[in-house]
């Protein structure tokens, strides 16, 4: 389907025509007056086989949620002007298909009627302020992307795929080293069905889990628990490396100079272990990352890290740069690691991204630095070089052995 936008239909004053209604599973008695209006006076009734079963008796005609969903959306915007209802669960724009039909229609031309979400329901039934708790979904996304939230005394409520999520969740958070965390399951809230059960992530032992359900997280982290820090420069040995891993104190530095900001894509070209590109998606979960890596054994390695530390949405292309840089989206900042000593590479970077866009490149060899400093002669930026130093055993003693250093040019386009 040909990618819809509410710049795509004529601009017109359009009176308001699509209502976006939640419903709880206590189905039409739930809705407010204006929000049953609504729904009696649309022609065509579209959501899920619950929700249309929750509202009915119903006369209009209905449409199912087909799969994908957007398969859905032609039918809706061909009624434009026409009393249209969209049944969605709870707050329609707290995780849901809300925001994603705003994207389509203009919001003048929209009516909602949210009622609870998930999130509001578990914290009133919990009794916590919600806040002081981090609110995140797994429906139709990696179980993964919980590890950056697994903070020692966090509170958390998370959207469920389905009635497998809870187990899932708990085995992960038990290997993870926080095995004594509580996990509250409240299933169909709001119903005649509702149920609310705890149990330790170590000893979970839940069944017959209804699909609609919110876990509710309390995080008890063990002494050894392996627990995502909010400062850049991972411990080297939580990635998989068959040594082409920048460093820790050097990933810290280029983080830094990478100077990333909420929501930007980074082009890691070079990946190696994919540590840059990684730590880059920690530091704001709307962060983006696609990691350029020539070599496919190093390709697998970068998204087994991925999972492991929660970016689990890092992209990763395999092919030799620049050719495989072609078709990508354009980055606001990427940073080389790997084949910095091709002029060709460092130009077709420089020309992918947009004024004010942020260049990185590390280089360890004397071919790389030479080429490094040309183009600092060239285009300006910053020049430094780093080095650390370590203490390791030495027989008996200890002494420093020092790294290989690392010259490193940053540049903000002009």
């Amino acid at each position: 389907m040909a990618a819809l936008s509410p710049e795509a239909l004529p601009v017109s004053s359009v009176a308001p025509w699509l209502a976006i209604v939640g419903i709880g599973e206590d189905g039409r008695a739930g809705l407010s007056p204006a929000a049953s209006a609504a729904l009696d006076r649309a022609g065509l009734v579209v959501g899920g086989r619950r929700h249309l079963a929750l509202a009915g008796p119903l006369a209009a005609e209905t449409l199912a949620w087909p799969s994908p969903l957007s398969d859905a959306y032609p039918a809706i915007l061909a009624r434009r002007g026409q009393p249209t209802c969209v049944l969605a669960t709870g707050d329609p724009f707290h995780y849901g298909v809300g925001a994603e039909l705003a994207r389509l229609v203009p919001a003048g031309e929209i009516v909602a009627y949210p009622q609870s979400s998930a999130f509001s329901l578990a914290a009133a039934r919990l009794g916590w302020p919600l806040a002081e708790v981090t609110c995140l979904t797994l429906h139709g996304r990696a179980l993964e992307r919980v590890i950056p939230h697994l903070q020692p005394g966090a509170r958390l409520l998370v959207l469920s795929w389905d009635g497998s999520t809870p187990k899932h969740l708990a085995a992960l958070m038990s290997e993870r080293g926080f095995a004594r965390s509580r996990l509250t399951v409240l299933e169909a809230m709001g119903g005649p069905r509702e149920r609310c059960r705890t149990d330790l992530a170590a000893t979970f032992s839940q069944d017959e889990i209804d699909p609609l359900n919110t876990i509710a997280v309390e995080v008890v982290a063990e002494p050894d628990a392996r627990v995502i820090p909010l400062s850049p420069g991972l411990d080297d040995a939580w990635f998989e490396s068959d040594g082409q891993l920048t460093k820790a104190e050097i990933r810290a530095v280029t983080l830094s100079a990478l100077r990333p900001r909420a929501g930007q894509l980074l082009w890691d070209v070079g990946a190696g272990s994919g540590s840059i590109g990684i730590e880059w998606c920690l530091r704001h979960p709307a962060n983006r990352a696609i990691a350029v890596e020539a070599r496919e054994e190093r390709a697998g390695r970068i998204r087994r890290n991925a999972l492991a530390l929660g970016a689990p949405d890092l992209r990763v292309v395999v092919g030799r740069a620049p050719d495989s840089l072609a078709g990508l989206p354009a980055p606001d900042t990427a940073f080389i690691g790997g084949g910095v000593s091709d002029p060709a590479l460092v130009a077709a970077v420089l020309a992918a991204l947009p004024r004010g866009g942020r260049l990185v490149a590390n280089a360890v060899t004397l071919e790389s630095e030479a080429l490094l400093l040309r183009l600092h002669a060239e285009h300006g930026g910053t020049l430094r070089r780093l080095s650390v130093a370590r203490a390791e055993p030495v027989g008996h003693l200890t002494g420093w052995r020092t790294a290989m250093p690392v010259t490193q040019w940053a540049l903000a386009k002009p």
